[in-house]
């Protein structure tokens, strides 16, 4: 009998859990390889049998008597079960408030460069005959540079989430969520570009009250091919960054969306002024182009929806994801109407410079904190489960930004980015002579006011937003940075017209607002 409990004591000092069942349940094949029954004693004195099962592990690395005995084996004396298990996914518990600034900085800045690229476009192509008589094109900026936010920063919140998950590890893996993706994004940028036009064509013909058919399969044919193009190009940079990303042992969620963004703007703005400049040179001669450029890319769209519907990971996407991308559009469009009522007025063309900057940067922000929150949650289950991750449904401002949790530490980083980088962007746009507006102090404390008050706002609501589709079975990553970004364009807008009608108010005639 001295041997028995010595064989007992050796097998709790391994860290395992002796388990007591009956023998007739052990005929199993797939229960463990059958040791040798031993006696003992039980507590009220009669004989039970104590059956010791050989260890083994599963594919995954997990003792398959961890399942049997309900992770009855995590004790804090084992080193065998962490030992056996594969490498878990990075947490971003472990990122401090310098790593993520360090790490946000750059691509940050690299945004917003690009933003200040496309100020500086905007600024250029608003005094060509395409956007003098067909000034719907104003519309149309705000809507498909809101793109990004919709489609290219979602597919990067998407496979950065991917990535931090293992589900691009493997080849197989990288290979389906590449064309999946990229054939879902081709589809909803061909409808959302066609339906921006039509949003477009209503805003500006209404408060006018004028309609013209040429203009309308103008704008059509240009936001149509704009978006296509632009979501090609942007959406393989976006992969390149998170495949480079993870293998040089960076957030994706940290880069990805702001790296969207940095050529987003510039690429989208710079198409849609080149694309509507040619098809407005050939309204006169070649009226047949306009339409058989809006038919060509929307013939393509039944191929693309083949791709997207024979991939696991995007054939739920592309059925449930149009409600956010289209509501979006219009959100944007309406920051849209306001630009180009505010932008028509000679009293206030020098606002075009600044429109891209101040939305590109609100919502760069805000799509990184987006994108790191569903990570966090992504990393404790599903969509729709009860988690101590996703306590709340109406944070409270405190919480958002003066708790201890990583999520709050990141909006503060955040937000004490956006004087340091729009100083920069300002001195930048007036380096370059951008613009019709000299920028004195009055102005930069209203524009300042102005991107902290987006910002701020944007952060509140992304944290309650995020954690609110979460309870709702709905993945923030594909539902809440179009929304988010949407709402960037319209609140940066609007605040920037109100600060531009106020300095006019006021009469802040050395910024030459009215030149």
């Amino acid at each position: 009998m001295s041997s028995k409990p010595e064989q007992k004591e050796t097998h709790h000092a391994n860290g395992a859990v002796v388990p007591v069942v009956p023998m007739d349940c052990l005929t199993s094949p797939d229960r463990g390889q059958l040791v040798e029954p031993s006696n003992f004693l039980g507590p009220d004195g009669n004989r039970v049998e104590v059956v010791m099962l050989e260890s083994r592990a599963n594919a995954k690395g997990v003792r398959e008597e961890d399942a049997l005995l309900e992770n009855g084996s995590q004790s804090n004396e084992s080193d065998d079960t962490s030992t056996d298990r594969g490498p878990e996914p990075a947490s971003p518990l472990k990122e401090t408030s310098f790593s993520i600034g360090l790490q946000v900085l750059f691509p940050f800045l690299l945004a917003g460069f690009g933003t200040v690229a496309a100020g500086m476009v905007l600024d250029v192509v608003q005094h060509w005959d395409v956007f003098k008589y067909v000034t719907e094109v104003f519309i149309l900026v705000p809507a498909l540079l809101g793109l990004k936010g919709n489609l290219e920063m979602t597919l990067a919140s998407r496979l950065s989430t991917a990535a931090n998950i293992g589900q691009m590890d493997t080849p197989k893996e990288l290979w389906k969520m590449i064309t999946g993706n990229m054939a879902l994004i081709q589809v909803q940028a061909t409808v959302v570009g066609f339906l921006a036009s039509i949003a477009a064509v209503v805003f500006g013909w209404i408060p006018d009250g004028h309609f013209s058919i040429d203009h309308a399969v103008l704008l059509c044919a240009s936001s149509v091919a704009t978006a296509f193009i632009a979501s090609l190009v942007l959406g393989m940079i976006m992969i390149g960054v998170i495949i480079g990303s993870r293998k040089m042992g960076i957030n994706p969620d940290n880069v990805a969306t702001p790296i969207a963004a940095s050529l987003g703007d510039l690429i989208t703005l710079a198409l849609l002024s080149g694309i509507s400049w040619g098809l407005y040179k050939e309204l006169e001669s070649k009226a047949y182009v306009n339409p058989l450029v809006c038919a060509f890319f929307i013939a393509l769209l039944p191929i693309w929806i083949i791709i997207a519907k024979r991939n696991a990971a995007t054939r739920e996407v592309l059925y449930s994801g149009w409600e956010p991308v289209i509501i979006a559009m219009a959100i944007s469009s309406v920051g849209g109407l306001i630009l180009d009522r505010t932008v028509s007025d000679p009293n206030f063309a020098g606002m075009a410079v600044f429109t891209p900057v101040i939305n590109g940067v609100g919502g760069n922000l805000v799509a990184v904190q987006a994108s790191r929150i569903s990570t966090y949650l992504h990393m404790s289950g599903m969509p729709g489960e009860s988690s101590d991750t996703a306590p709340r449904k109406c944070p409270s401002p405190c919480s958002t930004f003066f708790s201890s949790d990583v999520n709050s530490r990141s909006a503060r980083v955040l937000f004490l980015l956006v004087v340091p980088g729009h100083l920069v962007f300002l001195y930048t746009i007036s380096s370059m002579q951008g613009g019709h507006t000299t920028l004195t102090l009055i102005f930069i404390v209203f524009y300042m006011t102005a991107a902290l008050l987006q910002v701020l706002i944007l952060l509140y609501i992304a944290d309650w937003m995020v954690h609110w589709m979460w309870g709702r079975d709905l993945d923030p990553d594909n539902f809440s940075i179009p929304y988010l970004t949407a709402l960037g364009d319209l609140i940066g807008t609007g605040l920037l017209a109100l600060s531009f009608h106020i300095l006019w108010l006021i009469g802040d005639r050395d910024s030459d607002v009215g030149d």
